[in-house]
């Protein structure tokens, strides 16, 4: 395992280009959606087999009706955050990249659908998980919403979030906060481990 240089504004050279077919057969895909809207996952979890789980987490995404996986970030496991989680597992963590015809409600519908199909427990806050699907910007939007505050209020200052999504999209921005490109430097001590090992799949 090799820690991820958070720091850096350059795109990750392990970080392999989706190929030139893949991104035809997903383009070709989203000809079926009607204005679709570009939306950005988080997705992670550290009980159970994680890389499964988030394998499983895009597999379902894909899935939804009205969903278009367009890409995945590379793999990576990240130490728990928040109060009490010093004896929990590490997390695996990524982010995806998807269109959209849902509204943001529909989308955090069928987020928290996956996360429950993968009997995620919600008793304890900062509690270990099998799987978390958070929303963290859908099309620029802001909103104060409590049930959906757009972009996620907390991924500007999370590696786990920041890292993965800059290997996908390095010039891409969180609303409201600035480029992800500025944002990194911030969070480079969080100790994000790129794993090389593991990699999720783009679905066909």
């Amino acid at each position: 395992m090799t820690p991820s240089n958070a720091a850096s504004s350059s795109p990750d050279p392990t970080v392999q280009p989706v190929p030139a077919s893949v991104v035809r057969q997903v383009d070709a895909a989203d000809s079926t959606l009607h204005n679709p809207k570009r939306a950005v996952l988080s997705i992670g979890g550290n009980l159970g087999n994680r890389l499964e789980n988030l394998q499983g987490a895009v597999d379902a995404l894909e899935d939804t009706p009205g969903v278009r996986v367009k890409a995945v970030s590379a793999v990576y496991e990240t130490k728990p955050v928040g109060a009490g989680t010093d004896d929990q597992p590490d997390y695996f963590n990524a982010v995806v990249l998807l269109k959209t015809t849902l509204p943001p409600a529909s989308l955090l519908e069928r987020a928290q659908a996956i996360e429950e199909a993968f009997e995620r427990v919600r008793d304890v806050r900062w509690g270990p998980r099998t799987l978390d699907v958070d929303i963290v910007s859908y099309q620029g939007v802001t909103s104060p919403d409590p049930a959906l505050t757009l972009p996620h209020p907390r991924a500007h200052e999370r590696a786990f979030v920041l890292v993965p999504w800059h290997d996908v999209e390095p010039e891409a921005e969180v609303p409201g906060h600035g480029p992800l490109a500025e944002l990194l430097p911030a969070v480079a001590e969080q100790g994000v481990t790129l794993r090389q090992d593991l990699s999720l799949v783009l679905p066909d």
